[in-house]
């Protein structure tokens, strides 16, 4: 009876990592199907009529090439918020986390309380209040708004307190650092694991971020690839002859994805002391 009852969690298991893994298999397969064998064949059948490559061909060439500076913004919006977003939150965590100042404990709380806001609810209002400098549909109008996360704040908070002890920055202000120099020094290489964790998830949620282009951007040249995509399909009116070129570039966006989080999986793994340094 014992058993039976081990296998379910590992059944659980396979299932749930089959719910994550098919629609990525679809689109592995479905990218080597032509416009025709995209409706015609078994959607987990994969086709080697070369419609694969006819079907970048067609994705890289389309109108004189945009899906390439499609890349480069998404680049720069991920790359560039993750960086941005990642020090901002590492700073404030350390702070929240190590010092105890007036309105300390207000402060985390608005924070926390933030944490709990839709983002869907804050899209207008930043659009209103980006408009109002005129700083709509040009890069800064992704970039900022995007720029202080209160989940990521919370989470270096919390890392913060758990991995960089009081001790080590005591040892540091006998030694003569300053509060800046202790926290490059010592708190931020101690809190690698935490900001390397915040940077993947910025990127992630940047890169895949479509409703604030949407709102902020109508130049079809600084789209992400999310907004360039369904500006894609919405171009046909949803006919079958864009499909392919559009699982094509979902296909290409998720490669990224995939060399970050492999490239990046490592840090995790070291140990909370590791990162100290001397003064």
């Amino acid at each position: 009876m014992t058993r039976h009852i081990r296998w379910v969690p590992t059944i659980i298991l396979l299932i749930g990592a089959l719910y994550c893994v098919l629609p990525v298999l679809w689109i592995l397969i479905a990218s080597t199907k032509t416009n025709d064998e995209l409706f015609s064949t078994a959607p987990f059948v994969p086709s080697f009529s070369g419609g694969f490559f006819s079907n970048l061909d067609a994705l890289f060439s389309y109108n004189n090439g945009i899906f390439s500076r499609w890349i480069l913004n998404s680049v720069i919006y991920a790359v560039g918020g993750g960086l941005l977003s990642t020090a901002i939150a590492g700073a404030a965590g350390y702070a929240l986390g190590k010092y105890h100042f007036t309105g300390s404990r207000a402060l985390f709380r608005a924070i926390v309380a933030a944490v709990l806001l839709p983002q869907i609810m804050l899209a207008i209002p930043q659009f209103l209040l980006m408009a109002k400098f005129g700083l709509t549909n040009n890069y800064a109008s992704v970039l900022l708004p995007q720029l202080v996360s209160p989940f990521a704040i919370y989470l270096c908070k919390i890392y913060a307190e758990a991995s960089v002890p009081d001790e080590i920055m005591e040892a540091a202000r006998i030694d003569g650092g300053s509060e800046l120099r202790i926290f490059g020094s010592v708190g931020a290489p101690l809190m690698l694991p935490a900001l390397v964790t915040v940077f993947l998830l910025q990127f992630i949620g940047i890169w895949n971020n479509f409703l604030l282009p949407f709102v902020m951007i109508s130049d079809d040249h600084l789209y992400p690839l999310t907004l360039g995509l369904y500006g894609l399909m919405i171009i046909t009116g949803g006919q079958a002859a864009q499909y392919s070129i559009v699982i094509a570039g979902v296909l290409v966006s998720i490669v990224p994805l995939a060399i970050l989080f492999l490239s990046l999986q490592r840090y995790w793994k070291i140990d909370l002391l590791s990162g100290g340094v001397k003064l």
